[in-house]
């Protein structure tokens, strides 16, 4: 339950980051009455992130059993690939998000189909962006949990996404947004190891990988997926009682790359510097 809360509270966040932005802007440049366009695009956007899901949902429900599994470990793969590159577009993007937002609202209240196409088209890919990042994430947590503690925690993210945004937009509240994403996006890194590492076994059982199938380590005895420890930590993490050598590798490859590239210091961009020959200025 905890990791689909906090997937969908980062989730649901970005995505009132980024109506925010767009709505004080609108109300900075008198621009109040457009508002119904955002919303418009919001709506839009879990309307086709909905449908996504259920219909892969239904098209997965069709499948024999090794089409499931094989199904079921790409979405795996595709999840741990959006989850992925939503950390690092966010590491990178959190600087110039706002900028870039409202060099947009400008560019949809110039371009020749008018301000509300723009800025319902806006709206509608910045949020469509999120929903969609979060249905591969949560097929592939669904895929691995039993009973209705991982919607329910999915939805509670939702929930408290939704009051946090309006906490931030009408109460002026400023949260320190950079800390929160960094150390819940180290968090997400941990969450794609283990659901990398399952989609390595479905694949064993879909018949596309038989490789390195031996048993690494057996904590049945130690702690077993049936206790309460090992049922949390197979939920957040895809914990294994009994992973495959290959499982291991996939895990702690995946983990040791990923946060190496995560935690390295950002490189500073590069300063224009300038140069004088005779009397032109040329700047380089």
């Amino acid at each position: 339950m905890l990791a689909p809360f906090l997937i969908m509270l980062r989730e649901g966040i970005e995505a009132a980051l980024i109506t925010g932005i767009v709505a004080t802007y609108l109300a900075q440049t008198g621009r109040s009455e457009w508002m119904p366009a955002v919303w418009m695009g919001v709506l839009l956007a879990v309307a086709v992130s909905l449908f996504a899901g259920a219909g892969l949902l239904f098209l997965s429900a069709e499948f024999p059993q090794k089409a499931q599994e094989f199904f079921e470990a790409i979405v795996g793969l595709v999840a741990v690939a959006v989850l992925i590159s939503m950390v690092f577009w966010m590491r990178k993007a959190a600087r110039s998000i706002k900028s870039e937002l409202q060099h947009s609202v400008d560019a949809a209240f110039a371009s020749s189909h008018g301000g509300t196409w723009g800025l319902i088209c806006l709206v509608f890919f910045a949020v469509a962006r999120e929903g969609l990042e979060s249905i591969f994430f949560l097929l592939a947590i669904f895929q691995q949990s039993d009973g209705i503690a991982a919607p329910l925690g999915a939805l509670a993210g939702v929930a408290a996404a939704v009051v946090v945004g309006l906490i931030i937009y009408v109460g002026g509240v400023r949260l320190d947004l950079r800390q929160f994403f960094k150390w819940t996006g180290i968090f997400i890194i941990f969450v794609a190891a283990g659901i990398l590492a399952t989609a390595v076994g479905n694949l064993h059982e879909a018949g596309l990988w038989n490789g390195l199938q031996q048993h690494a380590y057996d904590w049945s005895g130690i702690l077993p997926v049936s206790s309460l420890l090992g049922t949390i930590l197979s939920g957040v993490f895809s914990y294994q009682e009994n992973p495959t050598i290959g499982e291991v590798i996939v895990y702690l490859g995946f983990l040791s790359v990923v946060l190496y590239l995560y935690l390295r210091p950002a490189r500073p961009e590069p300063v224009p510097t300038e140069s004088y020959q005779g009397n032109r200025n040329v700047r380089a």
